[in-house]
């Protein structure tokens, strides 16, 4: 199936439109109906582009047909200024999947290689991706922190800026991840002071004017979410994430999409914790989980006006 067919569009015109306003364009991952419930009805509140993201274990977990049957019952056109996107592919073959399921963007991260190499297998990607139109993000730099079996390392490898131009050139590619501090997972910064690298990102910037920059693992933590889990049984502790006036200032230097998942899972624990703390008799699921709906877009709403500056800022 095309992208085209449910109504997607491709990331293009989402990252230039948000480099012309200044604004960041939301990459939030869903794992099943509810965290796409939850992101569909910020959407629909906020009047903000959105990046459906999608990691191969979601996939895996809710099933290609499934999902694509999902995205089918949103009912959306291209004036929703929605793109569905693969998170951290690790493979061609399931970027190939992910282009032929209906997907509009896939991400190729094959950052762990050493650069010819990801130059190399990020050019088969992009030379399958280009003959449907899909949009296609790679990544430079590694990023510490677990959050599935895709996504997880023991180490930050800073961007090489350096290596940026020459990585462009030669893949074609239309957007770039780039490490500068940020990690996957709760555990994002050790303590209050830590401040991502803007001298790097400042560099990149510098050297790929115009060009759409991105930052995964880039979630804030709120802090109420974690208080609330811990107060109801969970043990989350000295989770920090990237401050709001960090991301702000990295979204003026080219950044134009920002990927957040670590936060609506927790929006998504505390709300089920709190409930059934609260109504212990309860054991009809639809309530706990609307209330994890209701959280969700609650910490998505916010996020995409005090954060990504896209509200209303739909292109019809």
């Amino acid at each position: 199936m095309n992208y085209k067919d449910f109504g997607l569009v491709n990331t293009k015109i989402l990252f230039a439109n948000a480099l012309r306003g200044g604004y960041a364009i939301p990459a939030f991952n869903f794992f099943n109906m509810e965290t796409l419930r939850a992101i569909m009805d910020a959407h629909n509140e906020t009047q903000s582009p959105i990046i459906l993201a999608v990691s191969e274990s979601a996939i895996k977990y809710m099933g290609g047909d499934l999902l694509m049957g999902m995205i089918r019952g949103c009912g959306l056109t291209p004036a929703n200024n929605i793109a569905l996107h693969l998170d951290h592919g690790n493979s061609v073959e399931s970027c190939k999947n992910a282009i032929d399921l209906g997907f509009s963007s896939v991400m190729i991260d094959a950052s762990n290689l050493p650069l010819d190499e990801n130059i190399k297998l990020t050019k088969q990607v992009v030379e399958y991706a280009k003959k449907f139109d899909v949009s296609v993000e790679a990544e430079l730099g590694t990023l510490a922190g677990i959050e599935d079996e895709n996504t997880q390392s023991d180490i930050n490898i800073y961007t090489n800026p350096n290596d940026v131009v020459k990585f462009v050139n030669a893949t074609n590619i239309d957007s770039l991840a780039v490490a500068v501090g940020t990690s996957h997972g709760a555990y994002k910064r050790k303590n209050d002071g830590e401040e991502l690298r803007f001298d790097i990102l400042a560099q990149i910037a510098k050297l790929l004017p115009e060009f759409p920059l991105v930052l995964h693992g880039a979630s804030s933590i709120p802090q109420n979410l974690v208080k609330t889990i811990n107060e109801f049984g969970g043990k989350i502790a000295d989770a920090r994430g990237i401050p709001s006036e960090q991301l702000q200032r990295a979204v003026s230097m080219n950044v134009c999409k920002i990927n957040v998942d670590s936060d609506a899972r927790l929006a998504f624990t505390a709300a089920i914790r709190q409930n059934l703390s609260d109504a212990p008799s309860n054991f009809d699921p639809r309530k706990y989980l609307g209330a994890a709906i209701h959280e969700m877009k609650k910490t998505y709403i916010d996020e995409i006006r005090d954060i990504m500056g896209s509200d209303a800022k739909i292109i019809k």
